[in-house]
């Protein structure tokens, strides 16, 4: 139902709020942020495994410290050798602008994982200031960007 309105947030009314719940709580069913990603690492038993799906150079290039690399277009090849069904999967690629790990997140429960996208990618990642492990220079941590997160923290 559409109203007429020069509001054009309102111009499309609020879903009602059994809806928006329900809504919500299904995207968080399948997404999840690098704050809370980072936390669950920092405790040593995060209840998951952190995926990478990017190619092999950008692996090199650098990730998440603790992360498996499987690159999407491998995953009906390896998968099944390297992930335990009964252990969920978090899938990240390179940011906002990628597809990456919600292509791979659909191959993974598609094939019974159960699985959740870390919204961000990388790029959040680094730009919140968490380390990242590079190839060459091991472990790096970058200053945090203050349009994306507190810093300080």
């Amino acid at each position: 139902m559409t109203t007429t309105t020069s509001n054009p947030v309102l111009a499309v009314p609020p879903a009602a709020p059994e809806q928006a719940a329900a809504w919500f709580a299904a995207k968080l069913a399948v997404q999840t942020d690098v704050s809370d990603v980072h936390a669950a690492l920092d405790t040593g038993d995060p209840g998951f495994v952190l995926l990478d799906t990017r190619d092999l150079a950008a692996w090199r290039q650098g990730h998440i410290p603790g992360a498996l690399h499987l690159p999407t277009r491998t995953i009906p090849l390896r998968a099944a050798r390297l992930l335990d069904l009964a252990v969920p999967v978090v899938t990240y690629c390179w940011g906002p602008g990628c597809d990456g790990a919600t292509r791979a997140a659909l191959a993974l429960s598609g094939r019974g994982y159960r699985v959740k996208e870390m919204i961000g990618g990388i790029e959040y990642w680094i730009r919140e200031g968490f380390p990242v492990q590079v190839a060459e220079s091991g472990l790096v941590t970058g200053d945090v960007d203050p349009l994306t997160a507190p810093v300080g923290r």
